[in-house]
């Protein structure tokens, strides 16, 4: 072990968090994992237009290079996140950024679209792995006072992340070609990998086998479910729809019924039993659906409303994701102190307004008019997404870390897809140019102040339980 690495006195999974030396080392190597899967999406989408061209490839099959690895990372989080319960969180975080690192090298060698499209699955499998575990790992890094704080610096990463994605992305493509947005991760993982060997902690290991057919059944539920929710905004022929939300259906009820006879299920039943996880799971859900169908209309609004240029919308879009970076490790402080129900509630009420005040901007408004506005949506965001986090993952048994930690991922790919989905849907609707567009735009930013003040209200159920104590 190298001399700068904290020695532990044993190979035990800690009981309640690292030292401090030890927790440090810990929580940069989850940023630099977490940092990897963050830009990756960034990275990837803003190179799309450049990999059709290269490719030869239509805007409707290059899509699929962001498709394919929001569907891996979809169907596969709660199998892996149920394995983490089983064979340790370290162990697959450590496997995840393999497959991850693996598949980022495949990308950058591809020379076809099929194959950059089954690379991006790999790397959606291995970013699974390290998403399912990833709130999981901070809950043994921290103690047990300052979880809130752990996973409000897991949340600045992430917002660091989202903020300067875009501007990577076009540094790296104004000199160099679009392979290179891939190979980034390669040296990345491999510092990653070798700092997560002597840093990352040990975690329980669980006797239960692991539950293959309900991994099946898990795919086909969320991949059919995703399947359906996106032709539904394309356009799709309704009776292709229909038959594929019919198939989620029946595979949802068989994996349902499946999962009631667990001790420890894949799909958390026994957590959702707990009304303070099930709460916040649905805040989760109508939060993350809201940014989600917000921050992809918004472009457009900018656009038809005030004949925005691509770079003022990236300096319109800016103030929301900066000023979650300054939320986030504030509001990991608090929620160590107090209830998520209050925090988040104010907080999404904020969110609500920012994005009402939007929409009532003149068309000629100045950046300071709009950025402060954004500001406010992205302090409101802030402000709910750590202490609902903390007590999503704190409401659960320590060894149901992982199904916990899969969970908190899997609501908020829902929400993003289905947000995604609501927000094409919408346009679909909103034909032709100009003041449709902008009026398809509005809509869609009304609808997610709607779901926000959803989320508001399921928040503020929670004040009515007691607040968890983290176990």
């Amino acid at each position: 072990m190298p001399a700068w690495i904290p020695k532990r006195d044993d190979k035990s999974p800690p009981t309640d968090g690292l030292p401090l030396a030890a927790r440090r080392l810990a929580m940069l190597t989850l940023g630099i994992v977490v940092t990897m899967s963050v830009l990756d999406s960034a990275l990837s989408n803003i190179a799309l237009p450049t990999i059709a061209h290269d490719l030869a490839a239509s805007p409707a099959a290059v899509v699929w290079v962001a498709n394919a690895y929001q569907l891996a990372v979809t169907v596969s989080l709660l199998p892996l996140a149920s394995l983490g319960d089983r064979i340790g969180y370290r162990r697959v975080s450590m496997t995840g950024l393999v497959v991850f690192t693996v598949g980022a090298l495949g990308a950058s060698l591809a020379t076809s679209l099929p194959m950059l499209i089954a690379m991006r699955v790999v790397m959606g499998l291995g970013g699974a792995g390290i998403m399912s575990v990833n709130s999981a790992l901070v809950r043994f890094i921290y103690p047990r006072a300052l979880l809130g704080r752990g996973l409000g610096m897991n949340t600045l990463v992430v917002a660091t992340g989202m903020a300067s994605g875009p501007t990577i992305a076009a540094i790296i493509l104004s000199v160099l070609p679009w392979p290179f947005l891939f190979a980034l991760h390669v040296p990345l993982g491999v510092v990653a990998f070798l700092l997560s060997r002597h840093t990352l902690p040990d975690t329980p290991h669980g006797a239960q086998p692991f539950d293959l057919s309900g991994a099946v059944l898990n795919a086909l539920t969320f991949g059919l479910f995703i399947f359906a929710l996106g032709d539904t905004g394309h356009g799709e022929a309704p009776w292709l729809v229909a038959l594929q939300m019919f198939g989620a259906v029946v595979a949802g009820f068989f994996f349902v019924r499946r999962q009631r006879h667990l001790p420890l299920p894949m799909l958390p039943l026994d957590l959702f039993r707990l009304p303070i996880f099930s709460l916040s799971v649905g805040t989760a859900i109508c939060s993350h659906l809201a940014q989600t169908m917000a921050f992809l209309a918004l472009p457009f609004w900018f656009v038809a409303a005030s004949g925005a240029s691509q770079t003022q919308i990236g300096m319109l879009m800016t103030p929301w994701p900066l000023m979650l970076v300054v939320i986030a490790p504030i509001a990991g402080r608090l929620s160590d102190r107090h209830s998520a129900g209050l925090l988040g509630g104010l907080g999404l009420a904020v969110m609500s307004i920012g994005l009402l005040l939007v929409l009532n901007l003149a068309p000629d408004a100045g950046f300071w008019n709009v950025a402060w506005r954004m500001a406010l949506c992205g302090a409101g965001f802030g402000f709910f997404q750590t202490p609902n986090n903390r007590t999503l993952i704190g409401s659960a048994p320590r060894e149901r870390s992982g199904a916990a930690s899969g969970m908190l991922s899997t609501a908020r790919l829902l929400g993003q897809t289905t947000g995604g989905a609501l927000l094409a849907l919408v346009f679909g609707l909103s034909t032709g140019a100009g003041e449709n567009i902008a009026h398809g735009a509005s809509i869609a930013i009304g609808i997610a102040a709607g779901f926000s003040l959803l989320g508001m209200c399921i928040s503020w159920l929670r004040l009515r339980l007691r607040a968890p104590r983290a176990r």
